[in-house]
């Protein structure tokens, strides 16, 4: 149990350091959120959408924004693709599908240009726009790919988009909850953690 911060004089060594604990607590829990989905869950009910939204709220620097939740996605996905879906692959798996990656992408700009400054219902309505976009890259990227089931027309774009309600619902359930487990964490970490508050050198 957290029960007593760290003193004044341990963040101010902190500070002149260099060293930024919130930086590392922050991907750490990315991390951490990552490797969940190596634990058996529903399909589609994952933490990656939330993993965007909470890098690009919590880190002020661009860089860190993008390559902290990016670099999990990626480890997360050597992983999957290698250990547990070893089998649906012919040999070693390097990246993930691009399209996904393209979404990630997107929902972290979105992040980063809403989530400055949030609040329980801003939160809501960033999560539910996420999700949406999240819907329709990947599944247009799922239209455009080789082994699309319903033909590249505009009809079987929309058979696409229309068969995959029901996996992207629970996308949307999983990234309300997980959105609400990492931004509630680490809030919840920063009133027990002071060195936690400060944004110096992010």
């Amino acid at each position: 149990m957290l029960s007593n911060p760290l003193p004044l004089q341990e963040i101010q060594i902190m500070q002149k350091s260099g060293f930024n604990p919130r930086i590392l607590v922050i991907g750490i829990i990315i991390l951490l959120a990552a490797l969940s989905r190596l634990l058996p869950h529903p399909a589609n009910f994952t933490p990656v959408g939330a993993m965007a939204l909470f890098g690009a709220a919590y880190y002020r620097k661009a860089i860190f924004a993008f390559l902290v939740p990016f670099a999990a996605l990626w480890i997360s996905d050597l992983l999957l693709n290698n250990i547990l879906l070893s089998q649906f692959y012919d040999g070693f798996v390097w990246m993930g599908n691009l399209w996904v990656y393209l979404g990630f992408a997107i929902i972290i700009v979105l992040g980063r240009n809403t989530l400055s400054k949030w609040t329980p219902k801003s939160l809501l309505g960033v999560t539910l726009t996420a999700t949406l976009l999240w819907f329709l890259v990947v599944n247009f990227g799922v239209w455009m790919g080789p082994f699309s089931l319903y033909g590249k027309s505009l009809s079987g774009l929309f058979a696409t988009y229309a068969a995959a309600i029901p996996y992207d619902l629970k996308t949307l359930a999983g990234n309300l909850v997980y959105t609400a487990v990492l931004f509630g964490g680490f809030e919840w970490l920063k009133s027990r953690i002071p060195a936690l508050q400060k944004e110096y050198a992010q």
